[in-house]
């Protein structure tokens, strides 16, 4: 038996049994837990905050925040104009060109396709996206999309619609016959059991005392890394928590490297943790870059202008504020006439930052966004260790490649959830035959999060180089060693390891890639190729390369 949890034991109480543990309760999550339950599985959601309400302020999951929409080629569509004439090649197409050449092809066609039937089951489940006066769908066009594909909620709330539709769905399962699905809200996972190679459940603390679900499958849906950053898109939950779970437990991950970082982050200086995102859809309905003059960020870079893929687009702005030396650069809306209509979401941000919208010139900086690697898995969501799952935001599928194209995030969420919830139906037999006890690993780096948080900015953000990876890998191996006993010092282990894997890919990355910028490599190598990384008796080693198959 192996174990990769930490806490000092849990009594028999403390024990309970599913036949799937789903960690997070984003899209990925949620949508596996509801096809699961639909078969009849018993499944546990591990939900790292409080049971949601659309009431409440901050929410746990990314989806909740996820503004632009979703990407899909939809059947028998009333096409308007040549920027409506969509398919599967194209969106296909879109999606390698963002990708920098490492996109897989042969596992991005089957995700693309199914995109519709997914949203399909997303709408039967309540998701309400917005429509004209016939009924049909609207859609917008976002930053590497040479078409208009991205259908949206609520103006620029599809995230908060598809959370809310997917909550409401499960309250309706849990109100039926055997309550097929439990939430565990207010806990965080510490360990994923593994018992002679394979997966037998989880351990988690949860209100200041350890517990374990025995499972026979267990589904990774933790969403991304964005607190590894000062200042990020992201909710407060996006500790790297799969990451380091899929790693202690003996997975592989891959293209680190790649974090994206929006090109348009609300402007406060000084403030720490989540920042308001502006949606990529603005640019995709008019608004323009703009530098302190007021000349255009992206003239000349590329052919698609500011709806260029968000790689190129925040490295303009970057270069922008550099050759200007004013902190960042500004969002031209004043061709939106009906911008706060549009964009409530959006309005409603920048005027709590003290902004009025009528001023049309929205302050903004790249902001880390989203995470393109994360834990490689097959076609199915499966990972190298039997029972592991991944989905959503953790996964490394093939499908984003160096650069994520906008709005696919979603899409790959909803897919690759109802995919894992198929292979958990093929593993219900397999339910573990004994408990497997939760025991205390040795201590683990722990670094002072603010520290790590500005290291990490400093020397591993948007552009990097050979010294200042160096550097950051020297900080973060000077983290002293401790048992994590709080869910503080759990997400900070999590940070700490997910710190040293993306110093790692970055370091053996000497080319520079879609979002992995190095001003020492400016150059990007005629081939490219997805390095893997694992953990080996402690220390974050690399295993060869990347294969969708493991």
């Amino acid at each position: 038996m192996s174990t990769s949890t930490y806490g000092p034991g849990a009594d028999a109480g403390d024990a309970d049994r599913a036949d799937l543990v789903v960690v997070g309760a984003g899209i990925a999550g949620l949508t596996a837990a509801l096809c699961a339950a639909q078969s009849g599985l018993s499944v546990v959601v591990v939900n790292k905050g409080p049971s949601w309400r659309p009431d409440r302020g901050e929410q746990p999951t990314s989806t909740f925040y996820a503004q632009g929409g979703v990407a899909v080629v939809m059947p028998d569509v009333r096409s308007t104009g040549p920027d409506d004439v969509d398919s599967i090649d194209l969106h296909l197409a879109d999606t390698l060109a963002a990708g920098g050449g490492l996109t897989d092809p042969v596992a991005s066609r089957p995700i693309l396709a199914d995109g519709w039937s997914s949203v399909s089951a997303l709408i039967a489940w309540g998701a309400d996206f917005d429509r004209d006066a016939d009924g049909e769908l609207l859609r917008t066009r976002e930053g590497g999309h040479s078409v208009r594909r991205i259908i949206h909620a609520g103006g620029d709330a599809t995230g908060a619609a598809i959370q809310r539709a997917l909550h409401n769905a499960v309250a309706q399962r849990e109100a039926g016959p055997g309550r097929c699905i439990r939430f565990l809200d207010d806990a965080i996972v510490t360990g994923i059991r593994v018992d002679d190679g394979r997966v037998a459940g989880v351990s988690y603390l949860r209100n200041a005392r350890w517990g374990v679900v025995d499972a026979p499958t267990v589904l990774l849906a933790t969403g991304g890394a964005g607190h590894l950053y000062a200042a990020t898109t992201n909710p407060s939950g996006a500790t790297c928590d799969g990451i380091a779970l899929a790693l202690r437990a003996g997975a592989h991950v891959a293209d680190l490297e790649f974090i994206q970082f929006h090109p348009t982050m609300l402007y406060t200086p000084g403030a720490r943790g989540r920042r308001t995102l502006i949606s990529e859809a603005v640019r995709g309905e008019g608004g323009r870059l703009v530098d302190v003059h007021g000349r255009s960020v992206t003239d000349g870079v590329h052919p698609m202008g500011d709806l260029a893929p968000r790689d190129v687009v925040a490295n303009a702005v970057e270069t922008a504020i550099e050759l200007t030396g004013h902190p960042c650069v500004y969002l031209d809306i004043s061709g939106l006439p009906d911008f706060e209509r549009r964009f409530p979401t959006v309005s409603a941000g920048i005027r709590a930052a003290g902004i009025d919208p009528a001023d049309n010139r929205i302050p903004v900086v790249p902001g880390a966004h989203y995470l393109c690697g994360g834990v490689v898995t097959d076609d199915e969501a499966r990972t190298a260790v039997d029972g592991l799952l991944a989905a959503g935001e953790v996964a490394r599928t093939g499908l984003h490649g160096a650069n994520r194209l906008a709005s696919n995030s979603l899409l790959e969420g909803l897919v690759m959830g109802r995919r894992a919830a198929a292979v958990a139906v093929g593993r219900r037999h397999l339910r573990p035959t004994r408990p497997v006890p939760v025991t205390t690993p040795g201590p683990a780096p722990i670094l002072d999060r603010d520290l790590l948080q500005d290291t990490m900015s400093r020397r591993v953000a948007l552009r990097r180089s050979a010294d200042g990876l160096a550097a950051a890998a020297a900080t973060i191996a000077s983290a002293p060693r401790r048992i994590p006993a709080t869910v503080r010092e759990v997400e900070d282990a999590a940070l700490t390891l997910t710190a040293s894997a993306v110093v790692a890919a970055a370091t053996a990355r000497t080319e520079s890639r879609g979002a992995h910028v190095r001003t020492d490599c400016p150059l990007t190598a005629e081939v490219g190729e997805s390095h893997t990384f694992r953990l080996v008796d402690g220390e974050i080693r690399e295993s060869g390369f990347a294969g969708i198959a493991v």
